[in-house]
């Protein structure tokens, strides 16, 4: 049977992750899991009591949280081989849609960690500033990183209301943004792209956002980053874009444009990158895939 360390924000899903975790806890138990709980006041606290159960003999981790959560200790999982179960209680739960489990429901949630097989997913590694971050969804760019800056920055209102009044207020001063990417696709031929764009996305997995489908297509199984960019629009078509992410539709716009790659640099002035919904700080950043770095239990995979 498995040794897991069940990680639980409690804060998540507004405080939805502490229940998850108690209904979590009596499921793997009576299942015959050994369930060792990790908490911390933060992520430093987290990271160090996980440390110390994974070199204990914990085989698995449960999070109990959403797509921020995890992102926290990817590398930990990493470099301990050991296996993810994902139980979502987030805002986003991006990669719980790209794995398909049923990320509404966490009994059912709770039945795909008991029935499945491990299997292996992509994750990106990210290098810049100094540091190297794992991503497991997307790393976003560009006026979707801007409107992250402001809401960030704003203390009033609280929850959704506050990014649609960033939305607004970005949309008022943005303009196109001059990229540079450095690519090397899947036979390892290099080329750069020098373009504006409205923004630039990197995909592990489709969506970010909450199910805003940026990457469509994307797969956490090739062992490939699909670096996504939508060129200069009018702001009225930029709003009206958004709605088509939710659904991948935007990929037959003629601004939309696609590279699938082994690895990407990207820069741009005065610009900040996101992975997982987290800040990575200021361009320039380097992407690269680390085909199959994460033991999943997930359903099989659809073909």
């Amino acid at each position: 049977m498995r040794h897991a360390a069940l990680v639980v924000n409690p804060m998540s899903g507004k405080h939805r992750g502490e229940a998850i975790g108690e209904q979590a806890t009596r499921r793997l138990r009576s299942a015959g899991w050994t369930v060792d709980r990790v908490t911390g006041d933060d992520v430093v606290s987290v990271r160090s009591s996980l440390a110390a159960v994974l070199a204990g003999g914990a085989d698995t981790v449960v999070v109990t949280g959403g797509d921020g959560a995890l992102h926290g200790i990817l590398d930990l999982l990493v470099e301990a081989d050991a296996t993810l179960g994902l139980l979502p209680a987030g805002t986003g739960n991006d990669l719980a849609r790209a794995l398909e489990l049923p990320y509404r429901d966490a009994e059912a949630c709770l039945d795909v960690l008991l029935s499945s097989t491990p299997r292996r997913i992509d994750l990106a590694r990210v290098d810049g500033a100094g540091e190297s971050r794992l991503v497991a969804t997307v790393v976003a760019s560009g006026f979707d990183s801007k409107v992250n800056e402001r809401a960030n920055a704003m203390t009033w209102p609280r929850g959704n209301m506050r990014y649609n009044i960033a939305i607004v207020a970005e949309l008022r001063a943005f303009s196109p943004i001059p990229f540079t990417l450095e690519l090397t696709d899947a036979a390892g031929e290099y080329s750069t792209v020098e373009t504006d764009a409205m923004l630039v996305a990197i995909g592990n997995g489709p969506s970010f956002g909450g199910g805003l489908r940026i990457a469509h297509g994307a797969s956490l199984y090739d062992g490939l980053l699909d670096v996504c960019l939508i060129r200069p629009v009018s702001r009225t078509l930029l709003i009206r874009t958004f709605p088509k992410l939710t659904k991948g539709t935007h990929v037959s716009m003629p601004e939309f444009e696609r590279y699938r790659v082994r690895s990407v640099r990207i820069d741009a002035p005065g610009i900040v990158a996101y992975g997982d919904g987290e800040r990575l700080g200021a361009l320039p950043l380097t992407a690269e895939v680390l085909p199959g770095a994460l033991s999943v239990l997930a359903p099989p995979t659809r073909v």
